[in-house]
Parts: structure tokens; sequence; C-alpha cells
């Protein structure tokens, strides 16, 4: 079973921002959040994130506050995927 380090950070708003460690992993997530962006480029709704699950690298975005998340994904926040994109 592969364990993909993780930090947690508090934001001033009380939500948890995970920080990614494993390059991979975000680079799916960017690419899903990009697919996004450019389908829907006038849409005023904003993800918080996207759930990725950690093997598979399938993604799903995010508009709540606080996600739930399935066994094996982790969440990666909008915040960080736009930084490194």
């Amino acid at each position: 079973m592969a364990y993909t380090p993780q930090i947690q950070e508090s934001s001033p708003q009380g939500i948890d921002s995970t920080i990614i460690l494993d390059p991979t992993l975000l680079r799916a997530a960017q690419r899903i959040y990009r697919t996004y962006c450019m389908l829907h480029p006038r849409n005023a709704k904003r993800p918080y994130g996207i759930a990725i699950h950690r093997k598979s690298y399938r993604g799903q975005l995010i508009f709540r506050h606080n996600p739930i998340l399935l066994p094996g994904e982790c969440f990666v926040p909008t915040k960080q995927l736009e930084v490194e994109i």
C-alpha cells in the first residue's frame, strides 16, 4: 500500500488545505481542473477543489466547503491547482 505524505495547514477561513507531495497526483488534478475551465469558460461557479483517487487518478470537482471523501481519495484545493498551472 503506497502512502502519500500530506501536510495540513489551516487557512484564515477555517478550512484545512492539504499540500499534496505526489507530483503525479497533482498533475492529474490539474488536468481535470484545466479541462473544466476550458469547457466552462464563462461559468461563474468556481469549484473549491478536486477529490481525486490516489491510485486511479480519477477525480471529481467539489463545489462544497466541506467535501466528503471516499476511502483512497484526497482533496486538492483550487488554490493549489491555480498556483501550479
